[in-house]
């Protein structure tokens, strides 16, 4: 317990970070003290905890040493401190003066050439800022220089303070032996590395002067987009995007790409593209309204918006096109029947839950702007029909997250997440625990629930065959590769663009289905899972699962479509008869109060079918929440699609004939 107290203290994962973050600041603390003594040996041992810990907390446990930046505790600091400390040792253990001054002078002078660089890398990497970002269109015509060599670019403040290392070891080797030629070499090649380096990004700063005006580029894409000739936008922007929000676009590029209209996605925050799914759509990112407002998107009949934000504003001044909320999945959360939804033409829902949940929220929503679409989506979601229970049931826990403010926060996690889990580890059933991506975004409790439910999940994880975790990376390294994603800065994605050469569809879901089988062929003998990247995707979850336990949340309206049986946590303890009328999708769930006291009762439901007792009450829910099975959902959101952009189109021609009546 006190080490789980130490980990939440210092927001770090595990007992190995824990280790890690001690030995840093004990070397650390050491340091002036075995320089004071002087203890060379010890010194010696100190200054390489401090270096080897420091650089393996930046991969374990980087959160924990961007916060000891804002304690002005900075890598440069820290550099700065052993350098310090090591010039007093030498001091202290009577170096001659000629070694001292010149180590303090190339010591100083590397700082110098370290913060010339760092200038130097700013103003190219402010140069190679472009105003728009593209993928899937033919930039070739525009002339941009390539982006910078990795080894001079990225990461380049850690390697060019390590650069400190040949002085550091020479002056070491110089203090134990008391010869002085190893500390005047280590000086030499420290300051002449940092020299040649410094020189080599001279080099790419003069390639950069020839990068391209704004104009030129917005001008450019504009012509790309003139041959294309998009009719439907999915418009997408969310101010945070340090996490994956991209899900909410994700879940539509299948859908768009089955359209019968040209479709383009239009992105607003430059991260996303590192989120961003394979497709052979068009995407331009503009971060900029005023760049975005000379983005010629006049052919554009309907815009798709899966997402409220603020941002929206800009597209939707568009008075020429017609506006669609789509969201990203419905759910009886307040955010699926926003007043703010008013702001746009019609909102799409999947069934005829959605429609009255938005009648409910009176005089804000006309119900003839309320279109009934389905879920395309939910097309690889296996029925119960054709899903084999194993020998052990398989419960899938995929809470949602805290929302923004307390007023939308349905999560369980926090009340209780941690006793559900104990509870489900007292029982025979295998665990997938699967958080919302944005799990601990507002809420510390939220994100300590969730750490220590990965604690108690991850002992019982089997190591995967070697073989097995290979062919899984090189899957997923072909399926990024695919997707377009690359080290490349903004400059360089533009200048890689280009028209897929070919469809990719075949491959690409051959691939994702070979990862999957893998995935669970690899782990068929652990006991539980903590599903944290994108894949596995949450419909495969869904497929392996026995009974989902999740919140009120668009995943259990998801899950409908298979008519397995589902738990719905009841954290408030509400009477059953005040929780089933307040959500829609309580109608087919069982249960589950926040003392998880009725969890071994709806185990039964997975143990023996026959004691199903919601089975029929979920097959008349799954119709009103997702609407018919036919016509299927593509084909009524493709119908939607059609029937929006025909109105817009005889819209404008009324438009231009009016002035001549």
């Amino acid at each position: 317990m006190t080490i789980r107290r130490l980990c939440a203290v210092l927001r770090v994962s595990g007992k190995t970070e824990l280790l890690l973050v001690i030995l840093f600041a004990a070397g650390f603390a050491a340091l002036p003290v075995l320089a004071l003594l002087p203890s060379l040996w010890g010194f010696t041992v100190a200054w390489a905890v401090t270096y080897v810990a420091d650089e393996a907390l930046h991969s374990r446990a980087p959160g924990f040493v961007r916060r000891l930046a804002t304690l002005q505790l900075s890598r440069t600091m820290r550099f700065a401190v052993r350098t310090v400390m090591l010039l007093a040792l030498a001091d202290r253990t009577d170096a001659p003066d000629a070694v001292l001054i010149t180590g303090l002078a190339v010591l100083s002078a590397h700082f110098l050439l370290v913060m010339m660089y760092s200038a130097l890398h700013h103003a190219i990497r402010r140069r190679r800022v472009l105003p728009v970002i593209v993928r899937n269109l033919d930039m070739s015509g525009i002339d941009i220089p390539a982006h910078p060599p990795a080894w001079l670019y990225r990461r380049f403040l850690r390697k060019l303070l390590h650069l400190d290392l040949p002085a550091h070891a020479g002056l070491i080797v110089a203090l134990a032996t008391g010869t002085w030629y190893a500390a005047y070499a280590g000086y030499a090649l420290t300051i002449g590395a940092a020299t040649v380096a410094l020189a080599a990004l001279l080099g790419q700063f003069r390639a950069v002067r020839r990068m391209p005006r704004r104009d030129a580029v917005i001008g450019e894409v504009n012509r790309q987009l003139a041959a294309y000739r998009p009719e439907v936008a999915l418009y997408f922007s969310f101010a945070a995007v340090s996490r994956d929000f991209m899900y909410q676009v994700n879940m539509w590029i299948e859908t768009l790409e089955q359209l019968d209209r040209r479709p383009v996605i239009v992105l607003r925050e430059r991260a996303s593209f590192r989120f961003l799914a394979r497709t052979r759509i068009p995407v331009v990112c503009v971060p900029k309204a005023d760049d975005l407002a000379e983005l010629d998107l006049s052919g554009v009949q309907v815009v798709l918006y899966p997402g409220n934000a603020g941002k929206n504003v800009h597209m939707l001044r568009v008075a020429e096109a017609k506006h669609v909320f789509i969201g990203h999945g419905d759910s009886d959360k307040l955010a699926s029947s926003n007043r703010v939804s008013k702001v746009y033409d019609e909102i799409w829902v999947a069934g005829k839950a959605g429609r009255d949940r938005y009648q409910r929220v009176r005089h804000a929503i006309s119900d003839g702007a309320i279109v009934e679409v389905g879920r395309p989506q939910l097309a690889p979601v296996r029925s119960h029909a054709e899903h084999v229970p194993g020998p052990v049931p398989v419960v899938l826990y995929a809470p949602t997250w805290e929302g923004w403010s307390d007023d939308d926060c349905h999560t369980s996690l926090i009340p209780m997440g941690v006793p559900l889990i104990e509870g489900l580890l007292a029982e025979n059933v295998r665990i997938i625990y699967k958080p919302h991506p944005l799990t601990g975004k507002r809420s510390p409790e939220a994100a300590a629930a969730d750490r220590t439910i990965r604690e108690l999940l991850r002992g019982d994880e089997e190591k995967v065959a070697e073989a097995a975790r290979t062919r899984l990376q090189e899957i997923r390294a072909r399926l990024d590769e695919m997707s377009g994603r690359h080290e490349g800065d903004d400059a360089q994605q533009l200048r890689d663009a280009r028209v897929p050469d070919g469809d990719g569809t075949a491959e690409w879901q051959e691939l994702r289905d070979e990862w999957h089988r893998i995935f669970w062929a690899s782990r068929s003998g652990a006991r539980h899972h903590v599903i944290l990247e994108q894949l596995p995707t949450l419909y495969e979850c869904f497929n392996q699962a026995d009974l989902l336990v999740s919140d009120v949340s668009s995943v259990v309206a998801d899950f409908v479509a298979s008519l397995k049986p589902y738990v719905l946590t009841n954290a408030q303890d509400l009477s059953d008869e005040e929780f089933r009328a307040a959500y829609t999708t309580a109608g087919g769930a069982y249960l589950l109060d926040r003392a998880c006291t009725r969890l071994p009762e709806i185990l039964r439901s997975v143990r023996a079918p026959h004691h199903d007792p919601m089975a029929a009450q979920r097959r008349t829910l799954k119709e009103y929440v997702l609407g018919p099975d036919r016509p299927t959902s593509m084909e009524r959101f493709n119908t939607a699609v059609n029937d929006l952009a025909d109105r817009s189109t005889a819209e404008r021609a009324e438009d231009l004939l009016a002035p001549l009546a």
